[in-house]
């Protein structure tokens, strides 16, 4: 991990003398990154790769850094230790950018405090470099209940560098059609035995499944995809199966992988997992209760590897197909969702997932959650029906990376 420390100093001081006036500062960043000390007027051969500080070594540079104005990293951060008079600078340098449209933040204090900040603004730098160029497959066409959820490609891409890739459902067929029981025989044994229990489907059913998972699986190869959205009720109509293992097991496979067509809820899966890590569960807020303030969410799609155990089970709504029962493990979990055409807003908030239900009437995976903030916002202020929910606390983290991106936050 390399940070590129853009200096400024001012021609009354000997660059020689750069390092020993600085040392407890840069000493300290170099336990945990590698250090480069760039010449302001040499910041220009960085590539918008290179994570960067603005590094004021001395008082007297106000000058020089508003004139390289267009050429500053956005946000500006900027880093003084207060020696050789940087703090001074820094303060009024912070002044005049943020008078002129531009984030900006100073660097200063103790030195664990200022660690522990960089180390937060490089996983944002991290998360949303790694977010540019990532192509979503939309798979068949966004279901036509999900009249709240579209997304404008455009607006998308110039906010976020990614790029929605419309991909007809007759792809996925035709590869269907390719591929034969014979070729998915110990796959599907293999899921099969490390189920649980199997309560309604039946192996035709789960060689279908697993066909289809392979089907898709070589679309993503062809259209070197990150994620993807699946028109999956489509599907069951053409091949009389559902897309929610295939679905599970992509996303096992680090596939980033969403149903129902919905846009911003695989965008939500994408920014997250590029944040924390962490896969998370689409689903359904199926009931409220607001005077215990507790949710349930539901889906019949999860993947394999954030269960404990699971159960395989059909379809819920249309009792076809193979669908997946998760058990998940208790304890903090994260809600999220980003909403707005360009992905520019989002709902945020924890809460303790206490058991996992089994209600006949709704999705296969099912959890109860605590909530840690009130549920009347799910029933008066919601943006759209599915929902992100992840294992532990990422509150800070994904607050902090989607307020650094200028998107509000709807409560």
């Amino acid at each position: 991990m390399t940070i590129h420390l853009i200096s400024f100093a001012s021609i009354l001081h000997k660059q020689v003398s750069l390092r020993s006036s600085h040392e407890a500062i840069l000493s300290e960043i170099e336990k945990y990154y590698t250090v480069k000390l760039v010449d302001y007027q040499d910041m220009d051969k960085l590539s918008s790769d290179d994570f960067k500080i603005i590094f004021i070594t001395t008082g007297g540079v106000e000058r020089l850094v508003i004139q390289q104005f267009e050429n500053l990293p956005r946000p500006a951060i900027l880093l003084a230790d207060g020696m050789q008079n940087s703090l001074a600078a820094a303060l009024e340098i912070s002044t005049w950018l943020r008078g002129r449209g531009m984030k900006s933040e100073i660097l200063h204090g103790e030195l664990p405090a200022i660690i522990l900040r960089i180390h937060t603004l490089y996983n944002n730098f991290r998360a949303q470099r790694s977010l540019f160029g990532k192509r979503i497959g939309v798979i068949g066409t966004p279901s036509s209940w999900l009249v709240a959820s579209n997304v404008d490609y455009l607006l998308a891409k110039r906010r976020w560098g990614i790029e929605y890739v419309d991909i007809p459902l007759e792809r996925i067929y035709e590869q269907f059609q390719q591929i034969t029981d014979d070729q998915v025989g110990a796959s599907c044994a293999a899921v099969a035995s490390q189920a649980l229990a199997c309560r309604e489907g039946t192996p035709e059913d789960l060689i279908k499944s697993m066909r289809l998972y392979r089907a898709i699986k070589k679309v993503c190869q062809e259209e070197n995809l990150e994620a993807l959205t699946l028109s999956c009720f489509k599907l069951i109509e053409q091949i009389d199966t559902t897309g929610c293992v295939a679905l599970s097991l992509l996303n096992d496979d680090g596939i980033i992988a969403g149903c129902e067509g919905d846009l911003q809820s695989v965008f939500t899966l994408l920014a997250v997992k590029a944040l924390t890590g962490k896969d998370g569960f689409m689903a359904n807020p199926s009931m409220i209760n607001s005077r215990t303030n507790e949710l349930i969410l539901a889906h019949c799609t999860v993947g394999l590897k954030q269960t404990e155990r699971y159960i395989i089970r059909n379809h819920f709504e249309t009792e076809k197909g193979i669908a997946i029962q998760g058990l998940l493990p208790t304890g903090d979990v994260t809600i999220i969702k980003c909403g707005g055409e360009c992905l520019d807003e989002y709902y945020l908030s924890t809460g303790t997932l206490t058991e996992n239900t089994n209600y006949i009437n709704m999705c296969r995976t099912q959890v109860r959650i605590r909530m840690n903030t009130p549920t009347e916002y799910f029933l008066k202020n919601p943006l759209g029906n599915h929902h992100i929910m992840l294992h532990g606390n990422y509150e800070d983290t994904l607050n902090e990376f989607f307020q650094a991106n200028a998107c509000k936050r709807t409560e």
